[in-house]
């Protein structure tokens, strides 16, 4: 489980070190500045791939009624009960 771990800019210049670890182990690093949050300790992540068209083609289904709202509905929506 993840924790939430605020320090100030001098706690991290001291422990960044620790600070990095904790991050890579999934705990969210916030520096303060002046009481405030200032900046946040992320591990790094490659460049993600560039999207593929087509990936997923013939993975997903849609119903052939997916388009044909039930009066009902429409009824509930438009305040006609």
């Amino acid at each position: 489980m993840s924790e939430q771990v605020q320090v100030t800019l001098q706690e991290a210049k001291s422990h960044l070190l620790q600070l990095g670890a904790r991050a890579w182990l999934g705990d969210k690093v916030v520096i303060t500045n002046a009481g405030k949050p200032y900046l946040d300790l992320l591990p790094h992540v490659d460049t993600l791939q560039a999207r593929k068209p087509g990936r997923l083609k013939g993975k997903i289904r849609i119903s052939a009624d997916f388009d044909r709202t039930p009066e009902d509905l429409i009824n509930g929506f438009e305040g006609r009960f």
